[in-house]
């Protein structure tokens, strides 16, 4: 019988499969994937949820990928716009880096 953390990276790693798939198809249409991935990043999400035995709604799960990306995409914004400069930079990724 699998362990726990095999069925957690069976999860992953199909979901993982499936987001690629679906960019690899639509990458021709740029930001198109970003629908098709949201969903199965929130399955990904319940799935493990499940294999914890915690019971999650799929708008908790998206909530929690929604907030996930917010803070991947504010930090690689900071590190866009001021990253790059001497001192300021550094303080700003310190911030961000923080927990």
């Amino acid at each position: 019988m699998a362990t726990r953390l095999q069925k957690v990276h069976g999860v992953i790693h199909t979901a993982s499969a499936a987001c690629a798939a679906v960019g690899a198809g639509l990458a021709q249409l740029p930001g198109s994937e970003y629908a098709g991935a949201r969903r199965l990043q929130t399955t990904m999400i319940i799935g493990i949820a499940e294999i914890h035995g915690v019971n999650l709604t799929k708008t908790a799960a998206a909530d929690l990928l929604l907030t996930f990306a917010a803070s991947v995409g504010g930090r690689a914004l900071s590190q866009l716009l001021v990253g790059w400069m001497p001192g300021i930079g550094n303080a700003i990724n310190a911030s961000t880096a923080a927990p």
